[in-house]
């Protein structure tokens, strides 16, 4: 970074955040560095974050996915009724008779298994939440300072206009202060 680009973030640390180079965190100073080199801010969150994942990181989203909706709530209850239903009618010769036990070990089995990939995805979907809600702080903390470094153009602007208007009145004055003179002198 050059002097002038490190002169121009000090000066914006201390304007629009009331701190020190020093005090500015890395993501302050990352987010002041955008605002005044004029560079977007905005990505897609989601999209950072799916490139990263792995393919055992993408599975585990999918089980999730499909464990958590109505197509496996409802498959899942037709196939337990079949079973249950089977081994009903088949009595005697069923491969798993009243009290279901094997029908339980499966359950168990998948329980077992289900749980943690679900828990995989949630910690997932955590890290991304923590990312989106990390890129939401740069944008607001980029935009406020946008407002204020408008504000401060604005505050100039009106400050030139008044020190014009000003000057013009003080012409005005002068000029009609020589007129009386003038007429004062010639009277």
């Amino acid at each position: 970074m050059t002097d002038t680009s490190s002169d121009k973030l000090i000066t914006a640390a201390e304007r629009f955040l009331g701190k020190g180079e020093q005090a500015l965190t890395k993501r302050e100073r990352q987010v002041l560095k955008q605002a005044i080199g004029r560079q977007a801010l905005s990505r897609d969150t989601s999209e950072v974050f799916d490139d990263k994942s792995t393919f055992g990181q993408r599975l585990a989203d999918g089980v999730a996915s499909f464990g958590g909706s109505w197509t496996f709530l409802i498959s899942f209850g037709v196939v337990l009724l079949a079973w249950v239903g089977y081994n009903l009618i088949m009595r005697g010769g069923a491969p798993d008779p009243y009290p279901f036990i094997f029908l339980n070990l499966l359950l168990s089995m998948l329980a077992a298994v289900q749980a943690p990939v679900i828990m995989m995805s949630q910690n997932r979907q955590a890290a991304k939440d923590r990312l989106v809600t990390g890129h939401d702080y740069e944008c607001n903390l980029k935009a406020e300072i946008e407002i204020m470094a408008l504000h401060d153009k604005i505050d100039q602007l009106r400050n030139d206009d008044l020190k014009r208007l000003i000057g013009k009145q003080q012409e005005q004055i002068d000029l009609l202060t020589r007129l009386m003179e003038k007429s004062v002198g010639t009277a």
